[in-house]
């Protein structure tokens, strides 16, 4: 549960790290087998220092012969220790692959169930291409940064505490000059981490900004085409992409300036610890082998210093997607459902009692609407565009909740059912259409998850498809691509119009159902829709009037009301708008 008291509201990074904490046994190993593998890679310089001390004390002395036995030993034993840090190591590598990849999947799962609880309301405001760089591009920098950070921050403290111990018992005062360059270091990090730290946050949402153009150009490419207005969509596209480039520039040149910077001052280490280890050799204070050691141990002090840096920049970009997918599923939700205590009444009658809706409160798009309809008549809804016919609908599905009054299905306030039960009983068929991409027996079958292909090849007979899907290439197993472009929108439309017949709603739902077919197959779907209405309570929007000649109430809305209701020819011996209306189409 990612919603949060306003009072604590915890960090980006501390609901990831909640997020991982189901897996601690996972990076309990993690954290075990990096701390062995750093522990084993230690000890490998004071060998070679060893190594190092006994040929050298041979040199300065030729009488002294190499102990070889205890020199093979040494390398043995080295060459061991390696091989067992390289397999811990390795064994953290899978173990937190695996855990970043887990977090990236329970990630995705609670984005995709949380799209499925979000308001309609936000998708009327928030770009398809926004939300889907989240799930994907914002997802995946999570898991790549995860998979990197926790081990290098794990092997990072450890070598920095067991080189320090080491380095003390080599030489005190070489491992205080070597400890002078560390907050020259931690200072020159800080503040690139600060420079820096605006330009990944910005990185990220100029990167969902482009990503949302490309998929809109994408979608409506046919209408960038008709217009001519590629050249337009190209100097859009390249401002955002500039923006993206400049943030990213920036970013990226912070990161990569560091890690030169570092090494500049691990360098100086490196001539102080040859100045004083030549003094102390020659002193007799260390052995020669010490030097050649403690250089080494200078250096793989440096390297998790160095890595300090590569972590911050990691830690940068991994809070700036953490969060914007943990502001998304922190997304005001649809209000909490009713309780399962009632079952929907099933008689398909219809009650608006004093119905006021607004999407801003502060405007009313539908102001004090009462209207009954009969169990099984059909009711028609008219008007212009903007007059309120789709918001009833959306209302009686409750897609919205009216701010006023009340709507109830034989005599049961809709409030008082659950919404899955509620929307169970309707069936729709929108103007805008709207298929899978799988076959067309998957998306007849949508509606009805457990129904035999006897009953969805029914459902498409009746909804005269029946006769094109055969003729097509794999007949009901032809795979739909993933906008259906593979078929006409006629045929798009005939199969939506199959699927709802396939539910058998007691309440169905129009929505310019016939607007994307031809005058032929219009006449076909209305023959089809005509014994489909039979027995249930029907709504249908239309702007072609002659679609609902025969419905038992014909609404003329405007601005939210009911201006004229009645039947057809009481309608046009009225001489008002429906009339005008109706005259319009056919001038």
């Amino acid at each position: 549960n990612y919603m949060m008291s306003k009072t604590k509201k915890p960090s980006s990074l501390g609901k990831l790290w909640a997020t991982m904490a189901r897996y601690k046994f996972q990076i309990l190993l993690v954290v075990i087998f990096s701390v062995l593998s750093a522990a084993f890679s230690i000890v490998g310089p004071k060998m070679l220092g060893m190594v190092t001390t006994e040929i050298f004390q041979n040199v300065m002395n030729p009488s002294d012969l190499v102990d070889w036995s205890y020199i093979e030993k040494l390398i043995l034993i080295l060459l061991i220790v390696y091989i067992i840090s390289a397999v811990f190591n390795a064994l953290q590598g899978i173990i937190m692959r695996h855990v970043a990849q887990n977090v990236s999947y329970q990630l995705r799962k609670d984005v995709m169930e949380k799209i499925n609880r979000l308001p309609l309301s936000y998708f009327d405001k928030v770009p398809v291409g926004e939300t889907l760089s989240k799930v994907t591009n914002d997802v995946d920098l999570i898991s790549q940064n995860l998979n990197q950070t926790l081990t290098m921050v794990i092997s990072s403290v450890i070598t920095i505490l067991g080189v320090l111990i080491i380095m003390l018992t080599i030489s005190i005062p070489m491992t205080l000059a070597a400890f002078l360059m560390i907050p020259l270091s931690m200072i020159l990090v800080q503040l690139v981490v600060k420079a820096s730290q605006k330009y990944f946050a910005e990185q990220q949402k100029n990167l969902g900004e482009v990503n949302g153009n490309i998929e809109e150009i994408y979608t409506g490419q046919h209408v960038v085409k008709a217009y001519g207005a590629e050249q337009r969509s190209i100097e859009h596209f390249e401002k955002i992409n500039d923006s993206l480039y400049n943030t990213a520039w920036k970013s990226q040149f912070y990161s990569g300036v560091m890690m030169p910077m570092l090494m500049f001052v691990g360098n100086l280490g490196y001539v102080a610890m040859a100045i004083l280890g030549g003094i102390f050799a020659a002193k007799n204070v260390i052995q020669v082998g010490d030097i050649l050691s403690f250089v080494q141990y200078v250096r793989n002090l440096n390297q998790p210093i160095g890595q300090t840096a590569q972590i911050a920049s990691l830690l940068q970009s991994t809070i700036a997607a953490a969060d914007r997918v943990f502001e998304f599923l922190e997304e005001e939700e649809e209000p909490d459902d009713a309780p399962d205590c009632c079952e929907i009444d099933h008689s398909g009658e219809i009650t608006f009692e004093n119905v006021s809706f607004g999407y801003d409160p502060q405007h009313m798009v539908i102001r004090d609407f009462s209207l009954h309809v009969d169990s099984g008549s059909t009711v028609a809804i008219v008007g212009h565009t903007g007059a309120g016919k789709t918001t009833i609908v959306k209302l009686l599905m409750r897609f919205y909740d009216i701010q006023k009054g009340s709507i109830k299905i034989g005599g049961r306030d809709i409030q008082s059912v659950s919404k899955k039960e509620l929307r169970d009983s309707f069936g729709m068929v929108l103007q805008d259409t709207w298929l899978m991409n799988d076959t067309i027996m998957e998306n007849i079958r949508y509606a009805k998850h457990d129904a035999t292909e006897e009953e969805v090849i029914d459902a498409a007979k009746k909804a005269q498809a029946d006769g094109f899907i055969r003729q097509l290439p794999g007949g009901y197993q032809m795979m739909l691509s993933d906008d259906a472009s593979n078929i006409s929108e006629g045929q798009k439309q005939l199969i939506t119009i199959a699927r709802a017949i396939l539910k058998n709603p007691d309440i169905l739902i129009l929505d310019e159902a016939t607007s994307s077919v031809d005058t032929r197959t219009e006449a076909m779907i209305q023959s089809a829709m005509k014994n489909l209405m039979k027995g249930r309570t029907n709504f249908v929007i239309a702007h072609r009037l002659s679609t609902i000649k025969n419905a038992d109430s014909i609404l003329v809305m405007e601005n939210g009301n009911i201006v004229e209701q009645g039947n057809h020819q009481s309608l046009i011996a009225l001489d008002g708008r429906y009339k005008k209306l109706y005259q319009s189409q056919f001038e």
